[in-house]
This record gives structure tokens, sequence and C-alpha cells, in this order.
């Protein structure tokens, strides 16, 4: 059984910086895909980021050039370095992992003060 748990999260006001991290475990095999998707109130979730095993990345229009995800294959892990957030960054952040079946963290609560 694969879980995946999430720490980071908080409040922070705009401008500032959160760094999330997701460690998998259970699994016994690298997950192919990691990353990240958020669902703010009212919204559906959508993709912040993901990245591969092999490094090829994608990310979100709306967090290019402000959010950076990384991953550690050797631990399972995956991490979002968020800096010069925004008030609408504000949602609960999942962490999402593939490998021939999609898996997902309970969430963590990013909350961004204007």
């Amino acid at each position: 059984q694969v879980q995946l748990v999430e720490s980071g999260g908080g409040l922070v006001q705009a401008g500032g910086s959160l760094r999330l991290s997701c460690a998998a475990s259970g699994s016994g095999f690298s997950l192919t895909v990691m990353g990240w998707h958020r669902q703010a109130p009212g919204k559906l979730r959508a993709l912040v980021a993901t990245i591969t095993t092999s490094g090829n990345i994608n990310y979100a229009d709306s967090v290019k050039g402000r959010f950076t995800i990384s991953r550690d294959n050797a631990k399972n892990t995956v991490y979002l370095q968020m800096n010069s957030l925004k008030p609408e960054d504000t949602a609960v952040y999942y962490c999402y992992g593939w490998h021939y079946g999609a898996y997902w963290g309970q969430g963590t609560q990013v909350t961004v003060s204007s």
C-alpha cells in the first residue's frame, strides 16, 4: 500500500516562501511521476507541477518562474519550493504519485495573506 505524506504547509504573507515535502512509502518501487496538485475553495483540483524519475518537469503557467519542483529518487521524495507567493496560491496542496496507478496524499493547507 503506497502512502504519500506531505509536510511544510502553513500561513505566509504575500511575497513570502514555503517549501512542501512529500515522502512516499510502502511501494518498493520508484514512482514514475511525482508532483503536486492544488484545490482552492470552490474550484476544481488543478495541476501545479510534476517531475518524472528522469527529471522531466511540467509546471502550470500560473506558477512558472515562482515555484520549483525537485525530487530525490533514492528517498522517493518530492519537494516544491514556492517563492513570491500570492493570495491566489491559497489552496490545499496534494502530493501526487503515479506508477501504473495514481496515488494521493491527504493534503496540506497553504494560506497566503495579503
